[in-house]
């Protein structure tokens, strides 16, 4: 059953990253006019540019929903510490982009988040034999302006590397145009 995983799972990536565009940033300005699952339709449309952090640590966001976002991370030798592991910081990365992006789905146009706090369990280390994982974020709740969510790391055979909370604080996008 695994193999079956991992093979659906690679085909699903494939089948984002042909309908991705490049990676850049969304401009503000666009953003405020856009709900936050506008964001995500607009991106995997091809329409608005991909988050750049996705090459730098080789994932990529392979579905977005009303409060629920997954990524997908292939361990590479890029990310290894010293012991020859998968570090903590790319555990964190993936998982702090599941649980941000699915608070960012919830919000209306206009609004925008910050990550406030971030917890992660690591359970299991992740080594180059790991073929792939998935971050599987899902909001717990939104209001006006706190939103908290969790994630899950696990890999195609349902192994649980990690796992994360986080706290995310709601702004309006005027705000930040204030602070640039």
């Amino acid at each position: 059953m695994s193999d079956e995983v991992l093979a659906a799972w690679i085909a699903d990536e494939a089948r984002v990253r042909e309908r991705i565009g490049a990676a850049g940033v969304v401009a503000m300005e666009s953003a405020a006019a856009l709900s936050g699952i506008e964001v995500f339709d607009k991106i995997f449309a091809g329409e608005l540019p991909r988050p750049s952090i996705g090459d730098t640590m080789d994932f990529v966001a392979v579905h977005v929903e009303h409060g629920k976002a997954i990524f997908q991370g292939r361990p590479s030798n890029r990310v290894l510490n010293p012991m020859g592991t998968v570090h903590g910081g790319w555990y964190a990365t993936l998982l702090d982009s599941a649980v941000g992006c699915a608070v960012h789905s919830t919000l209306p146009a206009g609004k925008a988040y910050t990550t406030l706090e971030l917890k992660l369990n690591i359970v299991r280390a992740i080594s180059l034999k790991t073929p792939l994982v998935r971050a599987i974020g899902q909001v717990i709740h939104v209001g006006r302006q706190v939103a908290t969510a969790e994630a899950r790391l696990v890999g195609h055979d349902g192994t649980l590397y990690a796992h994360a909370t986080t706290t995310c604080l709601i702004f309006d996008i005027a705000q930040q145009k204030v602070a640039r």
